[in-house]
């Protein structure tokens, strides 16, 4: 039998805005990655982009979030509970901005 967690179940001390975000595998057997991301107002440092070698499906389970691609249009995705978004590797993002209250509650999928 596996062990058992709750999505939703934060840490007592959430990370403030200066601290780093708050990442943890729910799974991982080196083809498929499954991340919970806990965010609380951080954003990607300036001049930084997420460039990975994987796609990321991305499900906001919880909170609001912006995040910028780096293209002609400097494409903005506003994200609310409940959306998702598939980001095909090596297309670079940042994460703009991220809810405080509630926080942000994310489910990263990586893969080829």
């Amino acid at each position: 039998m596996g062990h058992q967690n709750n999505i939703f179940q934060l840490p007592n001390a959430l990370p403030k805005a200066i601290d780093s975000e708050i990442f943890e595998d729910v799974f991982n057997n080196g083809k498929i990655k499954i991340e919970r991301i806990v965010s609380t107002g951080q954003i990607t440092p300036n001049n930084e982009w997420y460039d990975q070698a994987q796609q990321e499906w991305v499900l906001l389970l919880q909170g609001k979030a912006t995040l910028l691609f780096d293209n002609e249009n400097g494409t903005k995705i506003h994200l609310q509970t409940g959306d998702y978004l598939l980001i095909p590797a090596h297309k670079r993002h940042r994460v703009i901005f991220t809810s405080k209250e509630p926080p942000c509650i994310w489910l990263a999928i990586f893969f080829d």
